[in-house]
């Protein structure tokens, strides 16, 4: 039976002015949905009014009762110096519900600031991934990933595709190839 964790009808959402809509769809438990269009059309935005972080001008978010939402933004938080290493990040990020993929096996006893971007990059894919969020916002998660940590990724989405979790993955990406073969429906947002 399918479930419907988000449901976006006619959303135009911004900051100041609607950058993005109107637009609709619908996000079903055991999908990974993609959003793919050029720079600055308003992906990253979009993600935001999902997550309850940008205005709305007209049309609606409507999330399941009680929805829990994991959100790995596209330019994560990173201090300079940070004193922690990858198991107490994704402790913190309550991400250890799962066992972690075996790339990030040896990362997760350094530190976090001696991680390299791609190494971070991954490692916070993860903090989303890794917990109980029925909901999972990935904003370009690619981002400075290498081929290995890219192909990982793509096994560990396609797990979560067709129907095969209790979850649902929404993923924004510039990049279409990366989309294709993880995603049951990728939606083309132009401006």
């Amino acid at each position: 039976m399918s479930v419907t964790l988000l449901e976006v009808e006619a959303l135009e959402t911004g900051y100041s002015a609607p950058i993005i809509g109107p637009i609709t769809f619908s996000v079903e438990r055991g999908h990974v949905v993609g959003l793919v269009g050029p720079n600055g059309v308003g992906k990253s935005t979009l993600l935001k009014a999902i997550a309850d972080n940008a205005q709305i001008f007209g049309g609606t978010v409507t999330r399941k009762d009680g929805l829990t939402i994991a959100w790995m933004e596209q330019q994560q938080a990173r201090l300079p110096e940070m004193p922690f290493d990858g198991w107490e990040y994704l402790s913190y990020a309550q991400a250890t519900r799962h066992a972690p993929p075996e790339r990030l096996a040896s990362w997760l006893d350094q530190r976090i600031d001696s991680l390299s971007g791609g190494q971070f990059q991954f490692l916070s894919c993860w903090a989303a991934l890794g917990g109980s969020a029925e909901l999972v916002l990935l904003d370009e998660p690619t981002n400075n990933l290498d081929d290995a940590s890219a192909d990982a990724l793509r096994t560990i989405l396609r797990r979560d595709g067709a129907g095969r979790s209790n979850r649902a993955v929404l993923i924004v990406s510039h990049d279409q190839a990366f989309l294709e073969g993880i995603c049951d429906r990728v939606l083309d947002i132009r401006g």
